[in-house]
């Protein structure tokens, strides 16, 4: 038997567009002998949905889409088969009213042949918002050769059973348990599963002891593309029955793979082709930002540059997925930023070849000045007139981005974002926040890398500079700052990022209590400031703009704590 993976990268809610991706696929593979063409999880709609999905009419028009992609592939073969994912509607009034399903399209006609069982409801998902557990595994009896071959079919976290691998499960049954004794002559698994770095390798793990326990090959089908925060890296592959792995899609890019089952056997096993972190991380945030631009209807970004390490970075990335002359920089230099800071700037924009312009806000600041002294409050000072030029920045950014409809792209880290260290309706201004869940040190280690011969594929790949240094080591080693007084230094009002970062990691992506940091040996009183910061900082990002996720947690729909609380640091 003959496979196809189809890798897709869709639009959420464009069914018309899915289903023509779909089509195009398989008249691409109709003359290679294809039995079954593979599609991920709710392919027809794209992942996730969220509340589109409580919309009627798109059920009416997804059962149109399915009737009408169906005739089309059997006008097309009729010895082709086609497995793709949809919300499938109940037939009582009871919530939630949907099921996450798998249908079949072969000659003319669909079918429902499988129904999701585990549905997550931790960090970003919520699919128990939308859709019931299906009660029972799914097989599909499937005609090829003369024989009736037992397929089963899971979606996503249906495999995701193995506690020694992943430390815990969501609470159900185990989909795999009910399919033991079935002797199954293959497991196929649909997935949408976002991108988190070294993932790839844990669902090779996962899906390996799926294969050992059932006995049988394992396919695994995941989507690719940005949608939104969620960035998918594809990376779909197959095993065979021992849990060795026999082919491999690319990471972060739309493909198709074709496999022969019976001949996974002979096949030689292969290694992972999954890069080092940083170009993982690169090209994630690549992805990232060309679909977020491209699926919203931007075609052109722009940036505030300041001479910084983050700003570069972001520029970086945009130039990457965007193309040279759909990304513009202004330079908007305040009394206080150093000579050394526009000229880094300056040098970077040219580098990357990018168009950029200098706005000095000398002026802007003074009026505003004028304005508040004669008011009841008098000239601002302190922390005021420090984010009055950052506000200054960010509405000169966003009457730029409005007047020539760019997508405006925050510069801000993660570092920032957890302790307050960034200004509302200032340099938090924008519509994608590309480096947001990125900690400060982390920036520092990506910007070391694309400056390295490291990234030359990636160079190659996105039509960077090929030689010499990108970032540059001025930018790289210079003492971070935001320059809104004079010579001020994060390091004033933060701890050292080396140390901030690891207080970071413990509170957010591993939830340690304080004492236990203490513990550890972080001083007890940068601890509890750190904490409180962190706490403190909660309405700020209840009004960020959306940032990419790449960590196992991130700012964003995945981190629902109050703004009011009573918490205990």
């Amino acid at each position: 038997m003959k496979l196809a993976l189809a890798q897709l990268n869709p639009v959420i809610g464009d069914l018309d567009g899915n289903s023509k991706k779909i089509f195009e696929i398989c008249e691409e593979i109709k003359d290679k002998d294809v039995d079954l063409v593979i599609t991920p999880e709710l392919s027809l709609i794209g992942y996730p949905p969220k509340d589109l999905l409580f919309n009627p009419r798109l059920f009416e028009e997804e059962k149109d889409v399915l009737n009408k992609l169906s005739k089309r592939l059997s006008n097309l073969s009729q010895n082709l088969s086609v497995l793709i994912g949809i919300a499938e509607p109940t037939p009582d009034i009871e919530i939630p009213k949907l099921y996450n399903s798998v249908v079949l399209l072969e000659k003319g006609t669909w079918r429902i042949v499988a129904r999701k069982q585990l549905l997550p409801t931790y960090d970003v998902f919520d699919e128990k918002r939308y859709f019931r557990s299906a009660e029972n595994s799914s097989i599909l009896s499937f005609n090829f050769q003369k024989k009736l071959w037992k397929i089963g079919i899971t979606i996503c976290e249906d495999i995701w059973v193995e506690q020694n691998l992943q430390n815990e499960k969501i609470l159900g049954k185990d989909p795999l348990k009910l399919l033991e004794n079935e002797k199954l002559d293959l497991l196929i698994n649909l997935s949408a599963s976002p991108f988190i770095e070294s993932k790839s390798l844990i669902r090779q793990r996962i899906a390996a002891k799926a294969a050992i326990r059932l006995s049988c090959p394992v396919i695994y089908v995941n989507q690719v593309g940005g949608n939104d925060e969620l960035i998918f890296d594809g990376s779909s592959f197959a095993l065979n029955k021992e849990g060795e792995l026999k082919q491999e899609l690319p990471s972060f890019k739309e493909s198709v793979g074709l496999c022969d089952i019976s001949s996974l056997k002979q096949q030689a096993s292969i290694l992972s082709k999954y890069p080092t972190s940083q170009e993982v991380i690169f090209r994630a945030l690549v992805l990232g930002v060309k679909d977020y631009a491209r699926k919203c209807n931007f075609h052109s970004a722009v940036i505030g540059l300041s001479g910084g390490i983050d700003s570069a970075l972001v520029a970086t990335i945009a130039v990457a997925a965007l193309g040279i002359s759909k990304v513009h920089a202004i330079l908007m230099p305040s009394p206080w930023s150093s000579a050394g800071s526009v000229k880094d700037a300056t040098t970077l924009a040219n580098r990357l070849g990018i168009n950029h312009q200098k706005i000095p806000i000398s002026d802007v600041m003074n009026s505003f000045n004028d304005i508040l002294s004669n008011s009841i409050w008098g000239m601002p000072t302190g922390i005021t007139a420090e984010n009055l030029q950052s506000r200054i920045r960010g509405t000169i950014l966003m009457a730029i981005a409005n007047q020539k409809k760019h997508l405006l792209l925050s510069t801000g880290n993660k570092s920032e974002l957890a302790v307050g260290y960034c200004t509302l309706y200032g340099d938090m201004n924008g519509g994608l926040s590309v480096i947001g869940d990125l900690y400060k040190t982390s920036v520092f280690d990506l910007c070391d890398w694309i400056d390295s011969e490291s990234s030359s594929s990636c160079r190659n790949d996105f039509s960077l500079p090929e030689k010499g240094e990108i970032i540059s080591s001025e930018i790289r080693d210079k003492p971070p700052s935001a320059e809104l007084r004079p010579e001020q230094l994060d390091s004033d009002s933060l701890p050292e990022y080396s140390i901030l970062d690891q207080i970071l990691k413990g509170l957010i992506e591993q939830h340690l209590p304080t004492e236990v940091l203490i513990e550890k040996g972080f001083d007890k009183k940068i601890v509890h400031k750190v904490a409180n910061l962190l706490k403190n900082a909660e309405f700020k990002r209840y009004q960020a703009p959306p940032l990419l996720k790449i960590s196992n947690q991130a700012f964003g729909s995945g981190w629902k704590k109050p703004i009011a609380s009573g918490q205990i640091l």
